[in-house]
């Protein structure tokens, strides 16, 4: 029984490790840092993008 949860555990953390790769892989978290940053807005002026931003 111990046996099958210890298993278990290993093929999550696995699987867990390959999303993570594919996800990096992919640049995911890449794209989603530059959404988020203030200078990344397109619609506005340069100035005006970082001060309504903060």
């Amino acid at each position: 029984m111990e046996y099958a949860v210890v298993a278990g555990a290993l093929v999550a953390i696995v699987l867990a490790c390959a999303l993570l790769a594919r996800a990096l892989g992919d640049g995911m978290f890449v794209d989603h840092a530059l959404a988020a940053a203030s200078h990344h807005v397109r619609a506005a002026a340069g100035w005006a993008a970082d001060v309504f931003c903060y």
